[in-house]
């Protein structure tokens, strides 16, 4: 006899639902639930185990299972009639991704998305995996013989189910508290995480460990930051050959700028081809940087490409905001066809003398390297021009212009195809983290077209997604309170960027607001940390457990760029609590966090900056003055990372750390101070003095090896 529940039109369901990925669903014979309490009603009242379907609207093997089963009406009739099905969209809820993602990883071994998790009624996992075929093959059972199994085993062994997810629970509550033994806080910490990211580096292409490959964004500045502080060459060199590397392959999109997702093989040339807001932002830093430290050309063209990318394709240039992600596929049978070619659909576009240049940089033949249509090319670097130029024998200068002429009209052919689909969705946390690498690239390059977009984006953020007592939403059509750690400290730590390069003190202002509410909402008191959720929402099933992320996956962790924060706002402000609470925050992670190594970089970035606090520059001057407004702009184009600047009227000295205010209140002429813990250089009244002063200043003394 078929359910109540199970006669509900879908489209009643999901069809009015946010999330893209839930309303692509809705057509489903599945009766899919969103998350809430009224599927574990249900499956509570019908004593049904419920099947977690999590995945992201970008996902393409989430297309494949959805095509394969989901849509299949013998699999979604086993399926409504055994299960109560609840899908949830990890863009949208990364707290419920995160902990189900941690128990089926107990489970089995594995994580990612799709995430397939077999639950009890009130929501712990008994079972659980990735990707299931819609049959049994290579000696992997398929979705529906694992549907029988575990209805029957609900059914018939309900106990050992229960005790199953007890022993689930535990484990998962014990991995995510990430309790350890004390540990004191030294360089040695970060000098171990250095040297872990180190044996990690594939010395051949670039990156760190082998296929398949993630840009280890949050390693690269740690990296950076160390080579700027002790200055050993192989760190540099670990940042440039990866960043060079990685803008020559196939995850890098050679035509329409901004970073896939990763790479499906150790040299960078097989993507998976949906493009995150989240990876393409700490990817612009990461270039931007790299530039300021080395000047070479290719980290500046690529920065500006990640930046076209994002204006032209994941932004509402409008009205501010930067969209979640572009989708890999076009269709459910699908992979990344958008973006590669065959060698006889380039050679119709291209004249003979284009088509010859671009085979040979782009190695575009008759067999490409994608493994289910081998006749479609990934376009990587694979010849530089000069030695193309050598091949064709023809001058450089004629083959770059060539190039650039194939490339255009490869990019004006692609952008005439069916575009793969764009989430409009506004995440907080996300675009706080591109506003902040907006204003790098601003920095870096004074375009004040980036530093304009960053500061509408950042006013609708203000606008649409921050509520009563400064709290931010995950987006702006949020339930309720629904809002994380990470969206509350990425658009802080936003405002502070914008505070540096607008000097208004009206963006440091709400910063602070927003970080000491945080506190208030989401600091655990007795042990240090914050919650990833503010911690009176207990939630339902696995989000009674608690959660402090503070490791790089995907995104840099919560707790990590908590710290930073806190860094920042002691070094402006002078408010001894936010140091306190900084120094916490270290110790209760420092214990558990060696084990990640690249995974959590930030928190070692973080734990640097804490230890030895990045320069403060504070230029001193009266509006408009062709001088100050000279040094303001060294101060922030030049490379130290983690630096605070400020740009202050000589009549508001008062606002200043004690360690500036004297010096700055002797103010004759338009100046800049450069201090750290509680000494400064000397004053600075050009921008040559600023400059050397700042690359130099609070360096330990650097003793060759």
């Amino acid at each position: 006899m078929t359910s109540s529940h199970a006669q509900q039109s879908l489209k009643n369901r999901l069809a009015g639902e946010t999330s893209a990925y839930l309303r692509s669903a809705a057509h489903q014979p599945v009766n899919w639930f969103s998350w809430g309490d009224e599927a574990f009603r249900v499956a509570k009242s019908e004593n049904k185990p419920i099947l977690l379907d999590i995945g992201a609207v970008w996902c393409h093997w989430c297309h494949v299972m959805d095509a394969e089963s989901y849509e299949n009406d013998s699999i979604a009739s086993l399926i409504n009639e055994h299960f109560v099905a609840v899908k949830v969209d990890r863009d949208e809820r990364p707290d419920i991704d995160a902990r189900y993602q941690a128990a089926v990883n107990a489970v089995s071994g594995q994580g990612g998305w799709p995430l397939t998790a077999f639950l009890t009624p009130d929501g712990r996992v008994f079972y659980g995996g990735t990707y299931f075929p819609p049959e049994d093959s290579h000696g992997r059972p398929g979705l529906p013989h694992i549907l029988k199994a575990l209805s029957e085993m609900f059914q018939k062994e309900h106990d050992k189910v229960l005790q199953n997810a007890g022993d689930v629970e535990d484990a998962v509550q014990k991995y995510l508290a990430r309790s350890s033994d004390p540990v004191e806080l030294s360089e040695s910490l970060v000098d171990s995480a250095v040297s872990a990211i180190a044996r990690e580096y594939d010395a051949r292409y670039g990156g760190f460990g082998s296929s398949p490959k993630f840009p280890h964004t949050s390693g690269i500045e740690l990296l950076l930051s160390r080579y700027d502080r002790i200055g050993e060459q192989w760190m540099i060199d670990i940042v440039t050959n990866t960043l060079r590397r990685m803008a020559r392959g196939g995850i890098y999109d050679q035509l329409g700028g901004g970073f896939h997702r990763y790479s499906t093989d150790e040299k960078w040339i097989v993507p998976h081809f949906e493009k995150m807001l989240y990876d393409n932002a700490p990817l612009l830093t990461n270039y931007v940087h790299c530039y300021q430290l080395t000047g070479e050309k290719l980290f500046l063209d690529v920065s500006l490409d990640i930046a076209r990318f994002a204006n032209d394709v994941l932004s509402d240039q409008a009205d501010g905001g930067f969209y979640a992600s572009q989708d890999a596929d076009v269709s459910s049978g699908d992979d990344g066809t958008y973006f590669t070619w065959k060698m006889s659909d380039a050679q119709n576009i291209l004249s003979s003398e284009e088509f010859q240049v671009a085979q040979l940089h782009f190695n575009i033949y008759e067999t490409g390297e994608m493994h289910e249509d081998t006749t479609q090319n990934v376009l990587f670097q694979d010849k530089d021009t000069d030695v193309v130029a050598s091949i064709l024998k023809r001058p450089q200068g004629d083959v770059d212009k060539t190039l650039h002429s194939a490339r255009k009209k490869l990019l004006d052919a692609r952008e005439k195809r069916k575009t793969p689909f764009v989430d409009t969705t506004i995440y907080s946390s996300w675009n706080g983290m591109m506003v902040s690498a907006y204003f790098d690239a601003y920095k870096a390059f004074g375009d004040t077209r980036l530093k304009g977009f960053a500061l509408k984006t950042l006013k609708r953020i203000l606008r649409e997604n921050t509520i009563q007592n400064e709290f931010v939403t995950h987006r702006a059509s949020a339930h309720g309170m629904e809002g994380f750690l990470d969206d509350q400290v990425e658009i802080a730590n936003a405002l502070l960027d914008a505070y540096e390069v607008t000097t208004e003190s009206a963006y440091m202002k709400q910063a602070k607001a927003i970080m000491d509410a945080t506190v208030s909402r989401f600091w655990d008191e007795q042990d240090g940390g914050f919650f990833d959720v503010p911690k009176d929402q207990t939630g339902i099933g696995a989000l009674k457990i608690t959660h402090k992320p503070v490791q790089d996956s995907p995104t840099a962790g919560a707790n990590a760029v908590a710290l930073q924060v806190l860094n920042r706002l002691q070094a402006i402000t002078s408010e001894s609590k936010y140091r306190e609470y900084a120094e916490r925050g270290f110790k209760h992670f420092a214990g558990s966090v060696q084990k990640h190594g690249p995974f959590a970089a930030t928190y070692f970035l973080a734990l640097e900056e804490f230890l030895a606090p990045p320069p403060h520059v504070v230029v001193v001057s009266v509006v408009n003055d062709p001088v100050g407004t000279e040094l303001f702009r060294a101060a922030l184009s030049t490379f130290r990372p983690g630096k605070t600047v400020s740009h202050v009227h000589p009549s508001r000295t008062n606002d200043l750390p004690a360690s500036v205010k004297a010096l700055a209140q002797s103010y004759e002429k338009p100046v800049a101070f450069v201090c750290t813990n509680y000494s400064c250089a000397p004053p600075a009244y050009d921008v040559e003095a600023l400059v050397a002063t700042l690359k130099s200043f609070a360096k330990p003394v650097h003793i060759a090896r």
